[in-house]
């Protein structure tokens, strides 16, 4: 199928929406007057014209050729929005972005044995652990826009972007990070990180949260850094830590979930082990030639391997096989 489609998706996740609405098809995005999770908009962000605004009042008028799910209440939203149910009046696809919420090995998809609506898995690991019954699965690996070279790796310390860091904690490994600041100061970037040097101890070398940036701003700061650590313990695989090494950066990661597929040998270390972690991250400070190659090889390696263009030939060709 070679037409261009209208998708109707929620702006629900910034970093993976910027890379989806790069395509050829024309992007309705919801949007409120109070923005919230069901109206956000374009949020102020650079995308391109085909990604337009729309209130929900004008839905049921427009003729939506696929539905791009992301969230289970969805379903019902978009059935009472549109006038028509996802999976049965309308083509529709599911994005899993997270990973199972309870048992890794166990938890039942909610969109399990809905054969209308096939689950798109951003990540092999996500296919692997949700049971997802006999709905049909697929899985589209990340691919992200190149925000250029921009490492300098200028400041000797270890770069972290956690959004909500209190709240989520252990997901996110934010009790890891006085360990971690042994080895040099930390900047913590992200959503929600005002009240963290309240939540942990006082440490050796300083944590600072610094607030949410908007992304071309903490792309350059994020590279001003010499090394970028990514702590999370359940997730999916953080366009963060793409995004870190698309920019050049070495990376320290722990080997958790997609994370031991994303980083090569040369381009950083991964581990479970919080003192070898430590230890990396000390080197590359101490390093910084050392920390520039494996930055190199970073950024050779995540522009190959989560380029923009595999990532929207990809959505073509599953957008096309739901819609015929």
């Amino acid at each position: 199928m070679n037409r261009e489609l209208r998708v109707l998706v929620w702006h629900v996740h910034g970093s993976w929406t910027t890379s989806f609405v790069q395509g050829r098809h024309e992007y309705l995005i919801p949007a409120l007057p109070e923005g919230g999770s069901w109206g956000l908009g374009r949020c102020g962000r650079p995308w391109p014209e085909r990604a337009r605004e729309v209130h929900p009042d004008q839905l049921a008028d427009l003729d939506v050729d696929v539905v791009v799910l992301q969230r289970p209440e969805e379903l019902e939203v978009a059935e009472r929005w549109l006038g028509r149910r996802p999976g049965r009046d309308v083509p529709a696809v599911f994005v899993e972005h997270n990973t199972p919420r309870e048992a890794a090995a166990t938890s039942r998809h909610p969109l399990a044995d809905s054969t209308e609506i096939p689950i798109a898995h951003v990540t092999h690991f996500n296919d692997l652990m949700w049971d997802c019954g006999r709905a049909p699965t697929s899985v589209i690996s990340h691919g992200i826009v190149d925000p250029g070279h921009r490492y300098t790796g200028e400041l000797a310390h270890t770069a972290v972007l956690i959004n909500e860091p209190v709240r989520r904690w252990r997901i996110t490994g934010t009790d890891l990070l006085p360990a971690l600041a042994e080895a040099a100061p930390i900047d913590v970037y992200g959503i929600g990180v005002d009240g963290l040097a309240e939540a942990l101890p006082v440490t050796t070398n300083p944590i600072r949260g610094i607030a949410d940036l908007d992304q071309e701003s903490l792309h350059t700061e994020v590279a001003r850094r010499r090394v970028y650590v990514h702590t999370a313990r359940w997730t999916s695989l953080g366009l963060s830590l793409l995004e870190a090494m698309q920019l050049g950066m070495p990376v320290v990661a722990l080997a958790t979930t997609e994370a031991i597929a994303a980083v090569p040998e040369e381009a950083g270390v991964i581990s479970t082990d919080i003192t070898a972690v430590t230890a990396a991250a000390r080197r590359f400070v101490h390093e910084p030639d050392l920390a520039a190659v494996a930055g190199k090889a970073a950024r050779e390696y995540a522009l190959t391997h989560f380029g923009l263009e595999a990532f929207l030939r990809n959505w073509d060709v599953l957008l096309s096989e739901v819609v015929r």
